[in-house]
């Protein structure tokens, strides 16, 4: 049947939990029917949930974490408002008291630093949350959300923008942002057709065609920057990653598929569950594996394809942060996909913290903070990991 992840009970189907028993000779006809030849009830492995105070305390601790980077990370940096007046300015525009501070105060908090570590956060998160839910569909802790080509399609459409006779903005509205996001849609699309036989999509055959399409946008990509030499460090920068023109326009364009995708596969949580057993025993337990797939993938796709567009690619907040936090609480989807979320957002917020201070007043790409934090635990997941489940 497979090995039994951490954190899962055997029970017999359809019971309560007792021993089932095979029926003694006096009620082999009972009923009017033999029987003493049928096999008892097949044995499945059913998530048990993690519920109580630890549940509870995993979630308070990691919202409270997120809520102090977000204050930390607004106060923190060359010209330093502190931490007081960065709360007395959210206080005034949120409508409880007015700041009395100076305008000058009022605007480094809430126009230049408050949307670049909120959008830091819900990028973080985003990944996080989207790396828990390919893990979970596709049954490997080494998945992440660039897994089906998402990063590699942003990338290629983006240096298309670059390279294009066009403008890069027209008014307020990017055409990288723009692009990036069709881009990524397009290989994960891409990758799901070509991987689809007769109706269905084998988990393998899917990787497989997302490693194939991102090699080639991969390979398109070096290509452009190999012929228009003049916009290589253009393309560069963007694909090293960066959240230094941030603004309130990027919150309104990310959230709208941030949003809905979280609470999609928060909700798929004991499906995610389920679909850690063998796909023949999750539809035997009435789960449409099908289905479910192509919901929670198009739904963390969307999701990554947005954070990508507005931020670049960022690696290893997808990967590293679900399965670390595996390591901690276990691995029942409904805790791990919040709780991902919430400290993939403050990673990431403290990973911009150090982008932006440790060389300042220039600052390091964020992909080299979270590669330079994420690769090490990589190379200690895979030696960890004796056993990939494919």
């Amino acid at each position: 049947m497979g090995t039994v992840p951490s954190g899962f009970r055997v029970r017999p189907f359809g019971g309560s939990g007792a021993t089932q028993r095979r029926p003694g000779p006096d009620q082999a006809n009972r009923g009017g029917r033999a029987m003493s030849g049928l096999p008892l009830a097949p044995k499945v492995v059913v998530p048990v949930p993690r519920r109580g105070t630890r549940a509870m305390a995993a979630l308070a601790l990691s919202a409270f974490a997120f809520v102090v980077t977000v204050v930390v990370g607004t106060a923190v940096g060359p010209a330093s408002p502190g931490l007081g007046e960065v709360v007395a300015v959210l206080l005034d525009h949120l409508g409880v008291r007015e700041a009395g501070l100076p305008a000058l105060t009022d605007r480094i908090v809430w126009e230049i630093r408050l949307p670049r570590v909120l959008l830091a956060g819900v990028v973080g998160a985003t990944l996080a949350y989207s790396g828990a839910a390919y893990q979970g569909v596709f049954r490997n802790p080494l998945a992440d959300p660039y897994l089906l080509g998402a990063a590699s399609g942003a990338g290629l459409a983006a240096s298309l923008v670059f390279v294009a006779p066009v403008p890069v903005l027209v008014g307020p509205v990017s055409l990288v942002t723009l692009a990036a996001f069709g881009g990524a849609v397009a290989a994960v699309l891409a990758a799901y057709l070509l991987a689809s036989v007769g109706g269905t999509t084998p988990r393998t055959t899917l990787i497989l065609a997302g490693v194939a399409v991102s090699s080639l946008a991969v390979s398109a990509t070096s290509y452009l920057m190999l012929m228009s030499r003049e916009n290589t460090m253009s393309i560069l920068a963007w694909l090293l990653g960066s959240f230094n023109a941030s603004g309130w326009h990027k919150m309104w364009f990310i959230l709208p598929y941030a949003a809905p995708a979280a609470i999609i596969v928060a909700l798929h949580g004991r499906i995610l569950n389920v679909l850690q057993l063998d796909e023949e025993q999750a539809a035997q337990l009435g789960v449409n594996v099908e289905l479910t797939r192509a919901v929670v993938i198009l739904a963390a796709s969307l999701a990554t394809a947005a954070a990508v567009a507005v931020a670049g690619i960022i690696g290893f907040v997808g990967l590293v942060v679900p399965h670390a936090v595996r390591l901690v609480l276990g691995p029942d989807y409904r805790l791990l996909v919040p709780v991902s979320a919430l400290v993939g957002g403050s990673f990431l917020i403290l990973c911009d913290l150090g982008a932006r201070t440790l060389i300042s007043p220039g600052e390091v790409p964020i992909g080299v903070i979270t590669s330079f934090l994420g690769a090490p635990f990589f190379l200690y997941l895979l030696k960890r990991q004796r056993t990939v489940f494919m």
